[in-house]
């Protein structure tokens, strides 16, 4: 079997991924689907050798897969049943199920979310359309893994409007049912692996790797969607910007394993203690903002700078040591600190420059009648400018 390897541009929806590897395997027969192909970013390096993409095992299919996928026969004739189902095990297959009853399809693939189902057309009291219709409304992804059988020529036409995504006349070429079987499989498969494979790089985008918080894109995202939501209800929103106190002397002595397992654990407490359409994420180093999407006013804010500030101060147990760490934060508050994501990041970055110089494990409130702390702005959200003034106030 000949190796698929895909590589995923940067910038590229699930939607493409998934059409790229398709469109490969069926040598992009589908016009519209070429013209996608061919105009997605960098298209001819979307074929490429798997050591690019995370080693030689992303989207390599072999044939221990392709035979271990779960397959469902679905005919009301036994006889039928019984010899697809030996033909199938004859050649390697080891999860088969068969069903005489259609009414039962659904349910069964609700269970047990087999990888393809070949499906009887011509059934007394439901036939193979009614079966389809009721796994569309399981297989909301889009992809509907039936392989038609049918004796009908007029049917087929019929079955790949309804889902199908091939068929196999009756009487049985054996020959056929294998190599259909198989390819149908392969696309399956890699229909999953580009699913599961998107989904996986969506997280690595909007996602901290370490903590699992959201990361500076996403924070940037958010905040943007908080501060037009608090200017369209003419509402508050605020950010409190929290920075850990003497987390360079935990490094250093303990070692930066035990410091990444405290940055997750930190991460853990502070984001059971928001609400859940308020955002924690994470800036990068021991940098994190939480941001308040809607609030009655600076007082909310405080109350969650306080609560951070208890919640990081007890202790934790990593690697059968306890440790102690302490935080500081900034607080700021769209408008009055702010009418922008930038402004209000300065804003919260200044109050936690002065909860520093304070004596840290405090909190400080922006100042707008004051904003000319001596600190270096923030040039963008990625500027972590917090990591300068903490160096020079520990110094």
């Amino acid at each position: 079997m000949t190796d698929v390897v895909v590589e995923v541009t940067r910038g590229e929806t699930m939607e493409i991924i998934t059409e790229n590897i398709v469109a490969i395997l069926v040598n992009a027969a589908d016009p519209a689907r070429k013209r996608r192909l061919s105009a997605a970013p960098d298209a001819p390096q979307l074929v490429s050798r798997a050591r690019n993409i995370h080693g030689r095992s992303n989207y390599m299919l072999s044939a221990v897969a392709i035979l271990h996928a779960c397959i469902l026969i679905v005919d009301d004739l036994e006889s039928d049943c019984l010899l697809l189902e030996q033909v199938l095990r004859k050649a390697g297959y080891t999860c088969i199920t068969t069903t005489n009853d259609p009414f039962a399809v659904s349910a069964l693939h609700r269970k047990n979310h087999y990888d393809l189902i070949l499906l009887d057309l011509c059934m007394p009291g439901m036939d193979g359309f009614q079966v389809m219709e009721g796994l569309n409304e399981i297989e909301t992804g889009g992809y509907l893994p039936v392989l038609a059988l049918t004796a009908e020529p007029h049917h087929k036409v019929r079955a790949l409007q309804c889902g199908a995504k091939d068929f196999v006349s009756k009487p049985f070429e054996l020959e056929e049912v294998l190599m259909r079987v198989h390819n149908m499989l392969e696309v399956r498969l890699l229909h999953a692996a580009a699913q599961s494979y998107g989904k996986m790089l969506e997280t690595q985008v909007f996602n901290d790797p370490l903590t699992g918080l959201a990361n500076r894109r996403s924070l940037t995202d958010r905040m943007s969607m908080a501060l037009d939501h608090a200017c369209c209800n003419r509402s508050a929103m605020a950010v409190v910007y929290l920075d850990l106190d003497g987390f360079k002397q935990i490094n250093d002595t303990l070692g930066h394993g035990v410091g990444d397992d405290l940055l997750k654990l930190v991460a853990e407490r502070l984001e059971g203690m928001v609400r859940e359409d308020d955002t924690v994420a994470r800036l990068g180093g021991d940098e994190f903002i939480i941001v308040l999407r809607h609030v009655s006013g600076i007082e909310y804010a405080v109350a969650v700078a306080s609560r951070a500030i208890q919640a990081v101060a007890k202790p934790y147990e990593i690697g059968g040591a306890t440790v102690t760490i302490t935080i500081s934060a900034g607080v700021s508050i769209y408008p009055d600190h702010g009418d922008n994501v930038e402004k209000l990041i300065k804003s919260a970055d200044r109050a936690l420059y002065e909860a520093k110089r304070s004596g840290k494990n405090v909190y400080r409130i922006a100042d707008v009648a004051n904003p000319a702390v001596p600190a270096p702005l923030l040039a963008s959200i990625g500027t972590c400018v917090s990591d300068r003034t903490r160096r020079q106030v520990e110094r």
